[in-house]
C-alpha cells in the first residue's frame, strides 16, 4: 500500500472511453509508414510482433490489473512483487522515457497542420518560431484540458481515436482505388513476404515489438475507471482488433497504393498519401488526411500526458517524490502538479529540438536512448506477472483461461521478447561510421537515466524517514 492516503479520484472513464483510449495509445500511424517502407514482409512481422508482445502484454495487464486495480498500474504491480525500489524504478524509467516523446509528436503535429493549410502553410515550413509556437500551443491545450479534470481531458484522446480511424480509412480508400484502377503498386510474391534475418531486419522487429506496447497505459488510472476489473478487460478485447486493423490494413493499403521503395519511413503516412493521390489523379486527399493527422496527434499528446502523470502522483504518495506530486487540484481533482511538471519538461525539449546543431544532436541521441529505456519497465512487468501468480487471487478478479500456467507462459514469452528487443536496439545502424561510439552513447545515457532514478529514490527515502521521525516526535 502507498504511504500517503489515496486522494479522492473520480471514476470518469467508462467502457467507450477506455476503448478509444486503447486505440489512441496502442497505435501510431508513423509505425505504419515505417512498416510499409520495409516492404510486404512487414505484414508477417506485424503478426509475429502481436504474438510475442501484444498478446503476452495484454494478458499480463488484464491479470495484474484485475488483481490490483489501483492507481499507478505497473508501478503498483512491480512494488508488490519486488518491493518499493523496483516499483519506483519501473515508474521512473517509464515516465522519463516518455518525456522526449511529447516534443517529437508535437513537431509532427505542427508539420501536419501546415500541410492541411496547403499553400498558405508553405512560408512557415522553415520557420523555427512557427514550430516552437505550434508545439507549445498543442502542449498547452492538452495540459489545460487535463488539469481541468479527466472528465474533460478524456475528450481530446476520444476525438483523437476517431480521427485515427478516419485517417486509416483514407489510407484504405487509397489502397482500394489503386488496386481497382492500377493494380497493386508493390509485388506481394512469396519471397517478398518472407522477412530477412539481417541486422536491419532484426532492428526493425524490435521497433515493431515496441509498436505493440500500449495496453499497460490505461491501468495507470485504475482508480479513475468505472468498475476497472470488468471494464478494462472488455475494453482491451474490443480495442485489440481495431489496433491490429489499423496497423495491418494501414500497412497493406500503403503498399498497394505506393511502391514499397518509394515509401519513406521518416516522412510518415503523409508522404504515402501524397504519392497515392498523385498516382490516382485525385485532389483534396492530402489536406484532409493532414487535418485528420493533426487532430489525432493532439489526441495522442492528451492521452499520454494524462496517463503518465499518474506515475509521479503515486510516487508522491509513496514519498519517493516531493509530496506536492500527490496533491489534487482543489476544484478539478486532477494531479495538476504532475501534469504541469510534465508540460514544463516537455517544453524544455521543444526548445532543445530547435537549438544549435550540437544540442540538437544530443537531443536526437536522447530520443534514441529512450527506445531502450522504455523497454526496461516491461522487464519488470513480465517478471512481476510471473512472481505474483503465487499470491491469492481476489474472488472478483478475472479468470484467465488456463490460469496461472497461461499467464506464466505468456509472461515468459513477453520477457524474452523484451530482453531481445533491448539487445537489438543497441545495435548501431549498418551505415553508422563510428559504431562503438554510437553504442557507448546509448548505453551511457541509458545508465544515466537509471542512475538519476536511483538518486531520486535515495533522496525520497531520506525524506520519508525524516517525515516518519518527525511524526514520532510530535
Amino acid at each position: 500500500m502507498v504511504i500517503g492516503s489515496p486522494p479522492p479520484l473520480r471514476r470518469v472513464l467508462g467502457l467507450r472511453d477506455l476503448v478509444l483510449f486503447f486505440v489512441t495509445t496502442g497505435t501510431n500511424l508513423q509505425w505504419v509508414a515505417l512498416a510499409a517502407a520495409a516492404g510486404p514482409s512487414a505484414l508477417l512481422v506485424w503478426a509475429a510482433g502481436a504474438a510475442v508482445m501484444f498478446v503476452p502484454l495484454s494478458v499480463c495487464v488484464v491479470d495484474l490489473s484485475s488483481r490490483y486495480p489501483e492507481e499507478g498500474g505497473l508501478y503498483v504491480w512491480t512494488r508488490r512483487a519486488f518491493g518499493p525500489f523496483a516499483g519506483f524504478m519501473t515508474g521512473w524509467t517509464y515516465w522519463t522515457s516518455n518525456l522526449p516523446y511529447f516534443p517529437g509528436l508535437l513537431y509532427f503535429t505542427a508539420g501536419n497542420a501546415l500541410i492541411a493549410l496547403g499553400a498558405a502553410g508553405v512560408p512557415l515550413a522553415a520557420s523555427p518560431a512557427y514550430f516552437i509556437t505550434a508545439a507549445l500551443a498543442g502542449l498547452a491545450l492538452a495540459t489545460v484540458l487535463n488539469v481541468r479534470g479527466l472528465h474533460v481531458g478524456k475528450w481530446l484522446n476520444n476525438v483523437g481515436a476517431v480521427t485515427r480511424w478516419l485517417a486509416t480509412l483514407v489510407l484504405i480508400g487509397l489502397g482500394t482505388l489503386a488496386l481497382v484502377r492500377l493494380g497493386p503498386a508493390t509485388s506481394f510474391s512469396a519471397s517478398a513476404l518472407v522477412p530477412g534475418l539481417g541486422v536491419r531486419e532484426l532492428v526493425f522487429f524490435s521497433a515493431i515489438a515496441f509498436a505493440w506496447t500500449g495496453p499497460e497505459a490505461a491501468s495507470f488510472m485504475g482508480d479513475e475507471i468505472q468498475q476497472p476489473r470488468r471494464t478494462l478487460p472488455r475494453a482491451l478485447a474490443l480495442a485489440a482488433p481495431m489496433i491490429a486493423a489499423i496497423y495491418v490494413l494501414g500497412t497493406l493499403s500503403v503498399l498497394v497504393a505506393v511502391p514499397a521503395a518509394e515509401v519513406s519511413g521518416l516522412q510518415g503516412v503523409m508522404q504515402a498519401v501524397a504519392r497515392g493521390e498523385e498516382r490516382l489523379g485525385l485532389s483534396g486527399v492530402v489536406p484532409l488526411a493532414a487535418a485528420l493527422m493533426t487532430v489525432t496527434c493532439l489526441g495522442s499528446v492528451g492521452a499520454w500526458l494524462e496517463a503518465v502523470a499518474r506515475l509521479p502522483l503515486v510516487a508522491g504518495l509513496d514519498r519517493h517524490l516531493p509530496p506536492a506530486f500527490s496533491r489534487l487540484h482543489p476544484r478539478w481533482g486532477s494531479p495538476h502538479v504532475a501534469l504541469l511538471t510534465q508540460a514544463a519538461v516537455a517544453a524544455v525539449f521543444v526548445f532543445l529540438g530547435q537549438a544549435g546543431t550540437t544540442v540538437k544532436g544530443a537531443y536526437e541521441v536522447l530520443v534514441s536512448t529512450t527506445f531502450i529505456v522504455t523497454f526496461v519497465p516491461f522487464v519488470f512487468v513480465f517478471a512481476a506477472a510471473i512472481r505474483l501468480q503465487g499470491t491469492p487471487r481476489p474472488p472478483e478478479a478475472v479468470r484467465i483461461p488456463g490460469g496461472a500456467g497461461t499467464v506464466r507462459t505468456l509472461a515468459a514469452v513477453g520477457l524474452a521478447t523484451t530482453v531481445v528487443s533491448i539487445v537489438l536496439a543497441l545495435l548501431p545502424a549498418p551505415d553508422e561510421p563510428r559504431k562503438l561510439l554510437a553504442v557507448g552513447k546509448v548505453v551511457g545515457l541509458s545508465l544515466a537515466l537509471v542512475l538519476a532514478g536511483v538518486a531520486v529514490y535515495v533522496r525520497g527515502r531520506g525524506r520519508a524517514a525524516a517525515a516518519a521521525l518527525a511524526a514520532e516526535r510530535a
